[in-house]
Order: structure tokens, then C-alpha cells, then sequence
């Protein structure tokens, strides 16, 4: 029995105002009966009109109007620290309807780090159903030829301000060069705008920093073969580990976008007052590196159990069942993050535990 194909994902990484959304448009716009399903960060000029989501056969209804869930917007706009946080669930949900989807384009951040979302991809429930395609790097040719690599510098520093996930420290230039490390093609952007020497100058600076079987690819007035960009099966996440970058070894920053270092912590715990429990997670993900809190909590005064999901600093509940004959009512919670003291967390969670009467 054959297996099934995998999804294709592409990803479209390249700086603030580099064509990123353009490009996906134009995708979109000439999806020729493929069924795209999008993922976009909020800092992105996104306008995508409903015909145009009507036309790849996704994301709408009869309507046009975008279907809650389907057009998926990840709230962080680094989308390298959002992996964990929100990409995951989002991939999931996916997946769950891959005999809907054709392929998956995701634009990230100007300022997200590509390298850790296609590490993402190796994840087992991920890597069974999915592949990146091509990591697709944007470059803009005047800014490049300018020296400033972003067509607007000031609006790359208000984005990195205005996230406190994001790099705030490295030199644009060598965010340039992690986005170029992870590329399997470069589209030069805006070519139409720039001169022969510009051109030149910039894919000698491009080429100097890729290995040779990279392409680069020009566009001009947002156009481009779809060809050239959709069905390279690269498989990326093969050769990621490969590709060095700037941020693979630094030392001494307060946010690491090197995610290999993630780590759970299972705690039990038994009935405990619901109240306590809530104020003692919202204190520990001020306190700890945790990105994510999920599991089930037992209640005294409720025969059903509490299904608990956090996200940074934001906590969502429900009951979802009772709990059944033969199984004792009971926490268990898994905490997802970066240097978790188990002793610790778990110290700190038992404040929520109600004392067991006979």
C-alpha cells in the first residue's frame, strides 16, 4: 500500500515591504484549481480580499466572507517564537484536513527567523503529513543596493519595538543573512525599479551568501512563475540542521531563537481549587520561561473535568466530560518552555491543591 503525500508548505520569509504579501496574492490570484491553505502574521500588509480566497478553494464560504479558522493568523508576529505557542495547533488542524489542502504557503514576520519553523517541521505528528516545499526569501533590490536591506528602516525598528520577542539587537544585515541562510529560492523584488548596476550588485552580495544550487529568481511588479517557486520539493527540514546562521550559537541573548532547547514538565496534582490554580499559573508564566500550559483539572464541586489551555499569558477552560466510572478525579498539567525547574512549578502548584477528606 502506498503512502500518502505529504503537504507541501512553502515559506515566504523576506523583511518588512519586500513584496512578501504581494507574492502571496499573486499565488493566490493563480492558484490554478490548487487549494491553498494561508498562514499569515499580523504584521503583514494582508488585504487579501475575499474573491481572491474564493478562487484557490479555501478559506471561504459561498459568501466570500473568511470562515473562522480557515485564514490562520498567528498573534505573535515572530512567527519563529510563535512555534510553539501557536504553529503547532495551527499545523494540527491541518493536518486533521489534508485531503482538503493541496499546499501551504506561510508568510512570516519581516523579523522572523526562518531556520526554527522549518526545524518545526521535523516534529513527528508535523513530519508524517508534511514537507517544506521551499523556504522562499524575499529581497528587496533597491533597498539591498542601498545598503539598508529594508525599504524602510524606521518601520523594521517600530516593528522590533513593538514585539518584545523579536531581535532587537543584530545588525539588519545579519538578519538578512539568516534569512538568506535558510533559502532554497531568492526572489528579487522590485526589479523593475532598479537599474542594471543595482541588479548586479545585489545578486553578487546574494550569491555570495548562498550555496550554488539556491535560485534566484527575479520579479517585477510582483510577478513570477508559480513554476519556478511551487513544487521544488526541497524537503528542507532535511538539511536545515546544515545552514548555519548568525543566531545558531549566540551567547548571552534574552531571547533565543534557537528553540532546540524546549522542554515539558508533567505535574499531578489532586482536586484543587480553581480559583488558586489560575492565579498561580498566571504568576508562574511571569516567572518562568513558559510558552504553553495545557491538561485536565479536577474540581471539587464539579463531577465533569476542566480542560485548561494557556498561551503565554492568556489561559482558556472548558469542561469537556465527566469523569468516568474507575477513574479518580485527578490534575495533570504539562508545561512547555525554556531552564522549567521542575521542583519549582511543581512546589509552587500544589499551593492549588485542596486537602483530601476521607
Amino acid at each position: 500500500m502506498s503512502t500518502r503525500p505529504k503537504i507541501p508548505a512553502t515559506i515566504v520569509t523576506g523583511f518588512l515591504g519586500s513584496g512578501k504579501t504581494t507574492l502571496l496574492r499573486h499565488i493566490l490570484a493563480n492558484a490554478g484549481g490548487r487549494r491553498i491553505a494561508v498562514i499569515v502574521n499580523e504584521f503583514g500588509e494582508l488585504g487579501i480580499d475575499g474573491d481572491i480566497l474564493r478562487g484557490c478553494g479555501i478559506g471561504c464560504d459561498e459568501n466570500g466572507s473568511t470562515k473562522a479558522g480557515e485564514l490562520f493568523e498567528l498573534a505573535n508576529g515572530c512567527l519563529c517564537c510563535t512555534v510553539q505557542e501557536e504553529f503547532y495547533p495551527v499545523m494540527r488542524e491541518l493536518i486533521a484536513r489534508r485531503d482538503d489542502i493541496d499546499h501551504i504557503l506561510i508568510e512570516t514576520s519581516g523579523l522572523a527567523l526562518p531556520k526554527p519553523l522549518v526545524q518545526a517541521f521535523n516534529w513527528p505528528e508535523v513530519k508524517l503529513a508534511c514537507t517544506v516545499d521551499a523556504v522562499v526569501t524575499m529581497v528587496d533590490v533597491p533597498a539591498a543596493a542601498a545598503g539598508q536591506f529594508a525599504a524602510n528602516p524606521l518601520a523594521v525598528d517600530a516593528q522590533r519595538r513593538a514585539d518584545p520577542n523579536l531581535d532587537h539587537e543584530s545588525p539588519l544585515h545579519e538578519l538578512f543573512e539568516d534569512q538568506l541562510s535558510a533559502a532554497d529560492i531568492v526572489i528579487l523584488s522590485k526589479t523593475d525599479i532598479a537599474d542594471p548596476a543595482a541588479r548586479a550588485a545585489v545578486e553578487a552580495l546574494v550569491r555570495a551568501e548562498v550555496p550554488p544550487e539556491v535560485k534566484l529568481v527575479a520579479s517585477e511588479h510582483g510577478q513570477i512563475d508559480l513554476d519556478l517557486i511551487l513544487g521544488v520539493n526541497a524537503a528542507a527540514e532535511d538539511s536545515i540542521h546544515l545552514r548555519a546562521s548568525h543566531h545558531d550559537h549566540a551567547q548571552g541573548e534574552a531571547h533565543d531563537h534557537d528553540h532546540d532547547a524546549f522542554q515539558s514538565v508533567s505535574i499531578v496534582l489532586p482536586v484543587v481549587d480553581r480559583e488558586r490554580l489560575f492565579a498561580i499559573l498566571h504568576a508562574l508564566v511571569q516567572a518562568h520561561t513558559i510558552y504553553r500550559v495545557k491538561g485536565f483539572v479536577a474540581l471539587a464541586d464539579k463531577p465533569m473535568r476542566l480542560v485548561v489551555h494557556g498561551v503565554g499569558r492568556r489561559f482558556d477552560s472548558y469542561f469537556d466530560r465527566r469523569w468516568q466510572s474507575g477513574e479518580p478525579p485527578s490534575t495533570r498539567l504539562v508545561l512547555i518552555g525554556e531552564g522549567l525547574d521542575t521542583a519549582a512549578l511543581t512546589a509552587a502548584l500544589q499551593g492549588a491543591a485542596l486537602a483530601e477528606t476521607a
